[in-house]
């Protein structure tokens, strides 16, 4: 039962997902749209609510078939032991590294805790092979590294190699342009900019405007320029709202698209 629940729920997140809805109790701006728009959201190019679902949709299939009762065990407690694990590191970085709490997440994270302790709590007789100490000592070597992957994903570490031309730009954003990135680590909009420059986004001349948490006090060097939405830019004193393009980029700092790619290869146009 508590699994059916799992995948109505994770059904009815990926649902609002793909149709770009917003899911209730998760109002624009809230804490809970910032969780399910950050880089956490997705994990290897997919919304993590399908990968929730295809895991709730297996525990239930195993929990209903198989004849050995401890081999049936041995896969649930697995199944949900991954589930758990996935459940609490995406709740602490939503914490910790967005400030933010998400109603829908918790429910999940309440939903697997449970199947968790059931399927302990109904250990067979035969128990797992070779002893607790062992069994959890064979699933640690397996699933830590796997969490290590999947943090490394979401961080970027595994995203494609550099653009030339995004690189390019970025850096003649960054030191041959009066342009300045107003943003927070928070924003969703400000993620989606990052995301079109790809390895390149750390290169831009971004400013973060909430060093000190999503209800601490704005940047003295934000508030000084009158920033009140993210992402905006200040690009050869003009101010610009909202995403750009990074065609649009080019032409408000008068880059020149064509310029040789090489080191210093980034080139102005006449000013």
């Amino acid at each position: 039962m508590l699994a059916i629940l799992g995948v109505l729920l994770t059904a009815y997140l990926l649902f609002v997902n793909m149709s770009a809805g917003g899911a209730a109790f998760c109002a624009e701006g809230s804490s809970c749209e910032i969780v399910q728009e950050s880089r956490w959201s997705t994990l290897f190019g997919l919304p993590v609510a399908l990968w929730g679902l295809g895991l709730y949709a297996l525990i239930a299939l195993v929990s209903v078939t198989g004849n050995h009762a401890a081999a049936r065990w041995r896969r649930l407690w697995t199944l949900s032991l991954i589930g758990l694990l996935i459940s609490v590191y995406l709740t602490i970085v939503a914490a910790v590294g967005l400030g933010a709490f998400c109603l829908w997440c918790t429910i999940s994270l309440l939903l697997i805790t449970a199947i968790f302790v059931l399927a302990t709590l109904r250990r067979p007789a035969q128990g797992p092979n070779g002893g607790w100490p062992r069994w959890i000592g064979l699933h640690a070597m397996t699933l830590l590294p796997a969490l290590l992957l999947i943090a490394a994903a979401q961080a970027g570490w595994l995203s494609p190699p550099a653009d030339p031309r995004l690189d390019a730009l970025a850096v003649h954003l960054s030191e041959r342009s009066d342009a300045k990135y107003y943003g927070a680590f928070w924003c969703p909009n400000c993620l989606k900019q990052r995301r079109m420059f790809g390895r390149s986004a750390d290169k831009l001349p971004y400013v973060e405007c909430s060093p000190n948490g999503r209800n601490g006090a704005i940047a003295f060097e934000c508030a000084s320029q009158g920033i009140d939405s993210f992402p905006t830019w200040i690009i050869r004193g003009q101010r610009y709202n909202g995403m750009l393009t990074p065609e649009e980029l080019a032409r408000h700092s008068r880059f020149a698209w064509n310029a040789p790619i090489w080191t210093g290869g980034a080139a102005e146009q006449d000013k």
